[in-house]
């Protein structure tokens, strides 16, 4: 068996059955949960930078969407609590739909 060691999906393990293959898996606690996930929000950040293509972008982009769900739960959040905070920013702050390159402030 190869060694993964790894944050999956949770229908993975039943798609390897699927194919008629064994795994093993446990459940993490949540202190490990967090750092995993948080691994998993830069490997997937990383992927998103290597993208060449829109459609892979947006599908990376999902991935990172995915675990950003997964983090604001375990934080007491969801993802309703976390659209609520981005509006509020962007109501008191604007997005960055604008494109605007900051390039000097007096201090």
């Amino acid at each position: 068996m190869r060694e993964y060691n790894k944050l999956v999906r949770d229908g993975i393990p039943a798609l390897i059955a699927s194919q008629g293959k064994a795994c093993s898996t446990r459940a993490m606690d949540n202190g490990e949960y967090i750092e995993t996930l948080r691994l998993k929000l830069r490997e997937e950040a990383e992927e998103y930078l290597e993208a060449e293509q829109d459609k892979q972008a947006l599908e990376e982009l999902a991935d990172l969407l995915e675990v950003i769900h997964a983090l604001a739960a375990v934080h007491g959040g969801d993802s309703v609590l976390l659209e609520q905070i981005r509006a509020d920013k962007a109501a008191q702050r604007g997005g960055f739909s604008n494109r605007i390159m900051l390039l000097h402030a007096e201090e």
